[in-house]
């Protein structure tokens, strides 16, 4: 079962709330890391191996997920997801496709229903 979380006061906070946090910022924060030193950033150590190791990386993260589920650890899920979701934004901008591009896929996706849209794929 998941522990509440702590909650803190917005003032408190060195960023924005993170009920305000998108996909988006995350996005304009790894492009901004991009021209950043190796040995200061995470971001652009990993893009400096190219897109394949952040492509391994992120497939490294997304099996540390299912385990999560499978363990049916909650708090363990919640990390593992987020490390999933930043390293999906990175493998992104390694193979230069823009999140803007995925969101309006995921968009068009929405006006079927997920069974159409899967039929659609297969032919």
């Amino acid at each position: 079962s998941r522990k509440p979380r702590q909650t803190v006061p917005h003032c408190a906070l060195w960023r924005p709330s993170m009920t305000d946090f998108s996909l988006v910022d995350l996005d304009r924060i790894i492009a901004a890391r991009t021209n950043a030193s190796p040995e200061e950033s995470w971001t652009a150590k990993l893009l400096s191996k190219g897109h394949s190791k952040v492509a391994e990386k992120f497939g490294e993260e997304a099996i540390e997920l299912v385990i999560a589920a499978v363990s049916q650890d909650d708090d363990a899920m919640t990390n593992e997801a987020a490390d999933v979701l930043f390293h999906l934004l990175v493998l992104l901008k390694a193979k230069n496709i823009p999140l803007a591009d995925v969101m309006t896929e995921l968009a068009r996706r929405t006006g079927q229903s997920g069974m159409a849209e899967k039929a659609s794929r297969a032919s």
